[in-house]
């Protein structure tokens, strides 16, 4: 069976609207991801508080989360939505109660769409097709976070130089290299990136001691029209051909049994400004955040000129105001009009 027809029998099998991996999306509908989210962004408050008035948006966080999970919350607000937290430790999940029972408890409830954080990778699935509500994955253990990979592609098209991010195509970040620094092993973040911006035609260097990033994370990525992925264990090799440098946390809490020295990982693999003046001067610095100043990124390029940490966080709230109109289909999603 063509690969396009097994995409399109899995997403059949939820609901209209969700966002569960980056894997299911298109180009096209990147774009128009993309578009709504300019068009809701230009709207005056008023306008657009009232797209989403009285529906009902659950957040359903089995993990600690600052930006994302308020970045969510905020975006179903602007949008006039009631919504609920419903966290691990204040709920029947503490109890033992299983995902799927508490998916139908909230269904039931009057939820209307559920945004998922989970420890456990494919958990997203589960509850979508066990409540047939939209669910966006806004985190799966080691698996996804497509949303923060979109965030990061609008992020890289408002401030990359050359870029034209009015027109999305297979060959919008043609020539564009970007360097994924970090404990990639264990982070959805780096999949979900090495999956959608090869759909734009960039190339993704993935870079890292084998502790973080063994061989076979070649597997994590697509392959477009134009980009691919590949490793580059030398970061001063790959930073001189990127335009872009995402650096990932090292997540101290999933280290056990590996055994990495992190004096040599700082050495090695830290982007300060002596190696970003020298390497990239004029590369863009992205993190997801958290960020641990002084292991993964120093203060000084963490405040940088180059960064764009902060934008990242705005660009996620506008990004969400779109996946939230996307998943409870109000109107006609690509004709939102300001």
């Amino acid at each position: 069976m063509a690969l396009i027809e097994q995409a399109a029998m899995r997403i059949s099998e939820y609901a209209a609207g969700s966002l569960l991996t980056v894997a299911d999306l298109t180009v096209a509908e990147v774009a128009t991801i993309l578009g709504a989210t300019d068009r809701i962004e230009q709207m005056d408050s008023a306008h657009r508080g009232q797209i989403l008035a009285g529906r009902r948006i659950a957040l359903l966080f089995y993990e600690s989360s600052t930006r994302t999970r308020t970045s969510f919350e905020l975006a179903a607000k602007s949008l006039g939505a009631i919504t609920t937290l419903v966290s691990d430790k204040s709920s029947s999940i503490e109890k033992g109660e299983s995902l799927k029972d508490t998916g139908l408890t909230l269904r039931a409830l009057g939820a209307e769409c559920i945004i998922l954080r989970h420890a456990s990778s494919g958990a997203p699935f589960l509850l979508g097709k066990a409540t047939k509500l939209p669910v966006l994955n806004a985190g799966d253990g080691m698996h996804e976070h497509p949303s923060q990979a979109l965030l990061d592609l609008r992020t890289i098209l408002a401030r990359l130089p050359g870029v034209d991010g009015g027109r999305i195509s297979s060959k919008t970040l043609a020539g564009v290299t970007v360097v994924i620094t970090g404990d990639i092993l264990h982070s959805r973040v780096a999949r979900s990136n090495a999956m959608l911006l090869p759909k734009l035609g960039a190339r993704v260097l993935l870079c890292g001691p084998t502790e973080l990033l063994p061989d076979d994370a070649l597997g994590l990525g697509s392959t477009g029209d134009e980009g691919g992925v590949e490793i580059e264990r030398d970061f001063d090799k790959a930073l001189k051909q990127s335009q872009v440098a995402m650096m990932l946390r090292i997540q101290r809490e999933r280290l056990a049994g590996l055994e990495l020295d992190l004096g040599d990982y700082v050495a090695r693999y830290q982007l300060n400004e002596e190696r970003l003046t020298a390497c990239a001067p004029g590369a863009l610095v992205m993190h997801p955040g958290p960020m641990i100043r002084g292991l993964e990124i120093s203060g000084e390029v963490a405040d940088g000129p180059n960064s764009t940490i902060e934008d990242q966080v705005r660009h996620g709230l506008a990004v969400r105001t779109a996946l939230l109109v996307r998943a409870l289909g109000v109107g006609e999603f690509e004709s939102v009009t300001v």
